[in-house]
């Protein structure tokens, strides 16, 4: 096994662990009492939902009956687009945790009351004498006597011998100590309910603010773009002016429909609503430009057939995607020629007023079977406009070379998942829509369908309506 392969396996590997901790730690062991019920379902989760990823991913793939696939890829690639906005909503929960920290939580206004009176010490000014344990107290002056005392400190007594009588001596007894302060969060004695309340540490009432809020953010947002996937993709319309476009051609429209794929999550249904989609914009010429499968024809083969339903007035045109190499590439391309599509494999067909042409993915290449722009466009009228189906966008630079007008591309998902499009626009020269290359114009999808997760955030699916127009008068 390559050592570099190794290595990047035990990196991801390594991240992802140290990620899950992190998500964990906040979300479960942050919130919730060790030992409790909630803690442990919870904490199962966290592990049970990275295993059900890794193997959705890897099964993908694999020779597993797609059955199997099935039933791990709904909840592992779900858990996949849920974790990550979890972890967005977490990292940006640190930035408001110190300002929640320092706010009081509630209860503690109660327990910030002003200080105990204090009991009032004895007058010093008063004198006192010692009682004992029997009450009588014992007193001197001048002369020698005896006497009595009272339970109350104050003692009396005669002088013998002729001399003066002693002045009463009075006594004061200790104050008691006050009774000490009960508990914070618990109940002064003699309340009816014997049971303390005590009120959630702050740390713990923001740590469960925080995660509570990041579970919503992340549960609604997953859930958001799980619908928007699911229910289809929406009709984009975009005009794209052409130097060499006759007027005869003026209006021409072009449906281009990427990244369908079709796999253990998105079926049959999903492919007839594309088609329903698309028919009802009535296009002039189909472009289907790569990645519509995730799976053999023997598993997707049924997925497929409702593209037999597409109706333009030029046809409809395939072009192959990295994943249909993925998938068995031969294979599907002569599934799509029986559907009623006509694949374009480094080839080109001529329409009233521009060249069509067709490239192999680049991923095509390591099966022998790569772009091949010289064949596709090397011998053709450079006076007519062409338009070229290419599945990614980084053959732009061959396209500028050939004089092509128009690239029709998708692969990119547009982002997918936010930020996805900052990591996408790093790999490809355009993410989606219009932009210009010189004297070429390069168009890129979002995709009709989603890889993995079945999620999509900050860029919604869609079949594009391109509308040429004609620059002369």
């Amino acid at each position: 096994m390559n050592p570099l392969f190794v290595v990047v396996a035990c990196a991801v590997l390594a991240s992802l662990v140290a990620l899950h901790w992190y998500v964990w730690r906040r979300m479960v062991r942050d919130t919730t009492r060790p030992g409790s019920p909630v803690r442990h379902v919870a904490t199962a989760l966290f592990v049970l939902g990275p295993v059900l990823f890794v193997g959705a991913f890897a099964t993908g793939r694999s020779g597993l009956p797609f059955l199997v696939k099935q039933i791990v890829a709904w909840p592992g690639y779900l858990w996949a687009a849920v974790f990550l906005y979890l972890l967005l909503a977490l990292l940006a929960g640190e930035l408001v945790r110190p300002l929640l920290l320092r706010m009081r939580a509630p209860g503690e206004r109660g327990r910030e009351a002003g200080p105990a009176t204090p009991a009032e010490p004895a007058d010093p000014a008063e004198p006192s004498a010692p009682v004992d344990s029997t009450g009588t107290g014992t007193g001197t002056g001048t002369g020698t006597g005896t006497g009595t005392g009272t339970g109350a400190g104050t003692a009396t007594g005669t002088a013998t011998g002729g001399c003066a009588v002693a002045e009463p001596a009075t006594a004061t007894a200790p104050a008691a100590p006050a009774p000490p302060a009960p508990p914070a969060g618990t109940l002064p004695p003699g309340d009816p309910d014997p049971k303390p309340r005590p009120t959630p540490s702050r740390r713990l009432f923001v740590s469960r603010i925080v995660g509570g809020t990041a579970a919503a953010v992340a549960l609604g947002t997953v859930g958001a773009g799980t619908y928007g996937v699911l229910r289809g993709p929406r009709l984009k319309h975009v005009t794209v002016p052409l130097a060499k476009l006759p007027r005869a051609a003026h209006g021409y429209r072009i449906a281009v429909v990427s990244d369908v794929h079709l796999g253990p999550i998105l079926g049959r249904g999903h492919t007839q609503r594309i088609v329903d989609t698309v028919n009802s914009a009535q296009p002039d010429l189909i472009a289907v430009v790569g990645d519509l499968v995730d799976g053999s024809v023997a598993e997707l083969g049924h997925a497929a057939e409702p593209l037999a339903q597409l109706r333009a007035r030029d046809g409809s045109y395939f072009v192959t995607g990295n994943h249909e190499y993925f998938s068995g590439a031969a294979e599907w391309v002569d599934h799509v020629r029986e559907l009623g599509l006509r694949p374009l494999e480094n080839a080109r067909v001529e329409k009233a007023g521009f060249d069509l042409a067709g490239v192999n993915d680049v991923a095509g290449e390591s099966y022998g079977q790569g772009p091949d722009f010289v064949r596709a466009l090397g011998d053709r009228d450079r006076s007519r406009a062409s338009v070229l189906l290419a599945h990614q966008p980084i053959v732009i630079d061959e396209a500028v070379e050939h004089g092509v007008d128009l690239q029709l591309s998708g692969h990119t998902h547009g982002g997918q998942l936010w930020p996805g499009n900052l990591i996408a626009g790093l790999a490809n020269p355009t993410v989606e829509g219009l932009e210009r290359y010189g004297d070429t114009q390069l168009y890129v999808s979002r995709g009709a369908g989603a890889w993995g997760p079945p999620v999509r955030v900050g860029a919604p699916s869609d079949i594009t309506i391109v509308q040429l127009a004609a620059k002369r008068s």
